[in-house]
Order: structure tokens, then sequence, then C-alpha cells
């Protein structure tokens, strides 16, 4: 397949692109191998696209690194994660910093091993002022506990009397979820063939563009990347308007 980075328009990116990294297991499986084989390849998959996302300009790249729900699968197979998580990080700082990529998380990561959240906290520190990109990982994460949680925070800034409640509405509710300073995505990839969203920025993707690809998590490629960025600047967005109304908006503004 040739290279689709040179068709890309760099002035029309999705400022904030969202992955759920997935088919890890069935590549494994068609490979005769258990599932942490396909965990480990994954990472190659992983380096690719950060790569891909900071050549071209896209300022914010999230990947579905470990939902809450993940705690259900096999102990032997959690524990790999968790360690595999601490080597890549450990691998990445310094190409991390050498690309000025900044690494951020989302989720409960409280909950995570203290060996894993300390490797994370050392990381987001050393990364935090670097300002090229960032990459942002969601680790224990589901927009079902993010919901609930921010739901909590405001209640409880109602009862002890610092918000109003009719001063609730989508902003302040956005500004209490843990994505607060990151844009919605613009685009959100899947990988493996399912088409459905997992509990992934379920409030942030009111508007987003979702891309399903065939291809399984540790063989998508740079190109891939490319062809899913492609493929939305070819969608027209309305964001709940006219096609009518978006063409004279750009007819405007141009």
């Amino acid at each position: 397949m040739p290279d689709s980075k040179d068709q890309i328009l760099l002035n029309a990116l999705p400022e904030h692109v969202a992955i759920i990294m997935d088919g890890n297991g069935r590549w494994a499986q068609s490979h005769g191998r258990p599932r942490i084989f396909g965990h480990k390849n994954g990472v190659t998959a992983v380096k690719e696209v950060t790569e891909a996302a900071a050549e071209i300009g896209i300022k914010y790249l999230t990947l579905y690194a470990f939902s809450t729900e993940n705690w259900s699968r096999p102990r032997m197979e959690v524990d790999a994660l968790m360690g595999l998580l601490i080597e890549t990080v450990g691998k990445q700082i310094s190409t991390l910093q050498k690309n000025n990529i900044r690494l951020k998380t989302i989720g409960d990561i409280q909950r995570l091993p203290a060996k894993t959240r300390l490797a994370l906290e050392g990381a987001i520190e050393m990364t935090k002022n670097n300002t090229r990109m960032c990459l942002i990982l969601a680790l224990n994460y589901s927009s079902r506990w993010e919901i609930v949680e921010a739901t909590r925070l405001i209640a409880h800034k109602v009862k002890e009397g610092t918000l109003k409640e009719e001063d609730i509405n989508n902003e302040v509710f956005a500004a209490h979820l843990s994505t607060s300073d990151i844009p919605d995505p613009s685009l959100m990839i899947r990988t493996s063939g399912e088409h459905r969203i997992s509990n992934y920025l379920l409030w942030q993707s009111a508007y987003t563009e979702l891309y399903f690809t065939n291809v399984l998590w540790p063989d998508f490629r740079k190109n891939d990347f490319y062809q899913a960025i492609l493929d939305f600047q070819g969608r027209e967005r309305r964001f709940g308007k006219t096609g009518e109304q978006v063409s004279k908006e750009t007819i405007s503004i141009i």
C-alpha cells in the first residue's frame, strides 16, 4: 500500500485522536501464543502511532490502555500487563523527551500497583514541560466511572455551598471530568473489526468521528494511522447543523 502521509492536509488535522487498541489477544491466538505475547507486540504499534501523530502535528493522542473492566481478566494476564507497562514507560521516557512529548494519564491510577503508579508518575513529572504533543494513557479508566466521579464532585460542591445547582451546565460538568484540560476527540479509531466504543470517552465523543478498521492492533502501523486521518478529512463535520449551513460558514471564513 502506498504511503498516505503525503496526501494529508496538515491544515485540517484532528486536534485530538483517541484510539481503542483492540485485537492483541486474537493476534496472539493466530500465532499460537498466549495473550500477553499479543500485548508485548502491541507496544510496537504504540510507538509507531505516537511517532506518526507527532510527525504530522496531532496535538493530543489518547490510548485506551487498561479499562476498569480489565481487572476481571485472569490474574496472570493483569500482572503481566502491569509489568509490561512499567517496562515500556521506562524504555520510552528518553524517546518522549527527545521528541518533546508530554505524558499524561486519565483514570483512577491510585488503584494501580505501586510500582506501576510510581513509574507513571515519574514519567509524567519528567515530561511535564514538553509541548509538541500530549500522549494520554487511559489507565483503570471507564466513562461510567468518570461520569459518576464528576457527579460526586459536583454534588459535594453544591452541598458545601461553593456551587449553585442552577449554575450546573455542560461546561461545568465537563470541567469536573478527568479530561477537563483536554479538548474532546475529533477522531476515534478502533482496531480489530469491532464496532463499539466500549465505555471510552462517552461524554467527550458526542460529536467525534468514528473510524473502524479490521487491522489487529499489533499489526497497526503508521500508514494505517494515516489512512484513518485521510478518512476523517473526507468527512463533513456538521455538529447538528445542516450541510448547507456548514458550507456557507466555510465560504464566509475563506
